[in-house]
């Protein structure tokens, strides 16, 4: 028999097969036993193929976030919740309902309704015979929303990431993927209703979130369009020009009037007359002078919007917030699918913050779209609609400069109570208190060990910010008590077991 029968031929093909993995190579050819026993190897053309070079390449390969993103910490969650719970608190009290899109909408629902913004939306491979972009906003698939289910009037908030393909500026608060918080008003209303109580949200959200001293740009695209219209500005141009203006707060003006001039081809005397108006600024006394202009005051479309903004104005009087908006006629908002009041809200600065703070520009925006919503119907039905954007992630990045110069040591749970132990051998004891903790709803931890040294449990307590912890024994076994320690003053007391809960809701109530 020869030495290598047909199992032991195949057991040493397996084996030499094994032998060459581990060292990263495969074998591309034929293995050969010879009746005399010897074994040889025929190859291929490449005789051995090396599984290094991925191993060879990740050396170089640097670990990190897209361009554009980041992590949150879970210090960076904490100030990020506080700040979407106190604005869904305010949508909510406003009566708004909750609503989610998905992150990706049809292509087709999402161009050529962002002017030059629409090259900044992320198309996605066609991976099943559709093609598809992340959403660059929520306010787009919301119209859709309303036209796709017929729905004629609602109030809703929506809190989602949004996607946009811009040259990110992180310390400013600017990010290719970033969170939107919305609030939008659908449905035929009275003139002027909806509009003001957006105004009044912003100024409660930017008030509650303690950011300082703001304003509030308010304009109207009629008024703009009619600016546009007197000073001879071809129809061709409004958008482009519009985009130009937007820049304003930005730039000065000399740099916006030659972007218009030598970019964009507008006749210099033509961007004068421009310059007359948007760069006026004030309150409700400019709207009534703004209807003695003598150029605007022939124009349609822009006696319609100073009407709605005098009206607007009255309700923003009774709202107490009136102070805080200002008439401003360089706020243009580059999204095409505004058609009236459109609003911009800056923090003012002192000299002294201006040197500390970021500046991370407008820190909510919004205003009224009554046209997207037919878009999107078979019919074109309208139904009109205004709505607001909470800037999240630049009041993040504010908050989040001052804690760190102010120091702030910022808690990442939210433990009442810490189950703890002197003595070996009582893990049962601590399962079955923190099970009782657990089932009245009071948050609490332990160490995941059998035999933690009491010190070391204490320290945990402190460092996490627990204020209670209590603690079973020997002792405290043998006598049906549990003691309850305080965290920050040290101080122990002994609670019987079957009171321990009301004990420690108490002791949390009053702190």
């Amino acid at each position: 028999m020869p030495p290598f029968g047909l199992l032991h031929r195949r057991a040493w093909a397996s084996l030499f097969g094994q032998l060459l993995r581990p060292s990263g190579l495969v074998c591309i050819g034929e293995v050969h036993f010879h009746s005399q026993g010897q074994m040889s190897l025929q190859v291929s053309e490449a005789v051995l193929i090396s599984q290094l070079k991925p191993h060879q390449e990740k050396s170089n390969f640097v670990i990190k976030t897209p361009k554009g993103t980041r992590d949150l910490s879970p210090q960076q969650m904490v100030v990020r919740e506080k700040i979407l719970d106190m604005v869904i608190d305010c949508f909510k009290r406003h009566g708004a309902k909750r609503l989610d899109t998905p992150a990706f909408e049809l292509k087709e629902m999402l161009t050529e309704k962002y002017g030059e913004d629409s090259g900044l939306i992320y198309d996605l491979k066609d991976q099943g015979g559709e093609l598809l972009s992340l959403r660059y906003d929520l306010t787009v698939p919301f119209a859709r929303y309303l036209a796709m289910n017929k729905v004629k009037r609602m109030k809703r908030y929506q809190v989602g990431k949004v996607w946009r393909r811009e040259s990110p500026t992180i310390v400013q608060g600017r990010y290719r993927e970033f969170c939107q918080c919305d609030f939008d008003i659908a449905g035929q209303f009275d003139p002027m209703i909806p509009d003001a109580e957006c105004l009044k949200i912003m100024c409660e959200v930017l008030s509650g979130l303690q950011l300082g001293d703001f304003l509030i740009k308010v304009n109207d695209r009629r008024i703009l369009d009619g600016i546009l219209a007197v000073c001879a500005v071809p129809q061709s141009k409004f958008h482009a020009i519009c985009s130009s203006i937007d820049k304003l707060d930005k730039i000065p003006w000399k740099d916006v009037r030659h972007e218009m001039v030598a970019k964009k081809g507008l006749a210099p005397e033509v961007a004068d007359r421009i310059g007359d108006y948007v760069q006026r600024h004030g309150g409700v006394s400019l709207v009534e002078e703004m209807f003695q202009d003598s150029r605007l005051s022939q124009n349609k479309q822009a006696l319609e919007g100073l009407g709605d903004l005098r009206l607007l104005f009255e309700y923003l009087t009774l709202f107490g917030i009136a102070e805080k908006i200002s008439f401003d006629l360089s706020l243009a908002r580059g999204l095409d699918y505004y058609t009236g009041v459109i609003y911009e809200a800056v923090l003012l600065q002192t000299p002294a913050q201006a040197e500390e703070c970021l500046n991370v520009g407008s820190v909510a925006a919004g205003g009224r779209y009554d046209g997207l919503v037919g878009v999107f119907d078979p019919k074109g039905h309208t139904v009109p609609c205004v709505g607001l954007s909470i800037g999240v992630e630049r009041i993040f990045a504010i908050l989040e400069e001052r804690m760190k110069t102010a120091g702030l040591k910022i808690r990442t749970t939210e433990t009442q109570v810490f189950v703890a132990t002197p003595q070996k051998n009582f893990l049962h004891e601590r399962l079955k208190l923190i099970s009782e903790l657990w089932d009245a709803g009071i948050k609490a931890e332990l160490l995941y060990k059998n035999n933690p040294k009491l010190l070391t449990q204490l320290h945990y307590c402190e460092h996490m910010g627990i204020p209670l912890v209590v603690i079973i024994g020997e002792q405290e076994l043998k006598e049906g008590v549990i003691k309850l320690r305080s965290v920050a003053s040290r101080e122990e007391v002994a609670i019987k077991r079957e009171n321990l809960v009301a004990e420690i809701q108490k002791k949390l109530s009053e702190s």
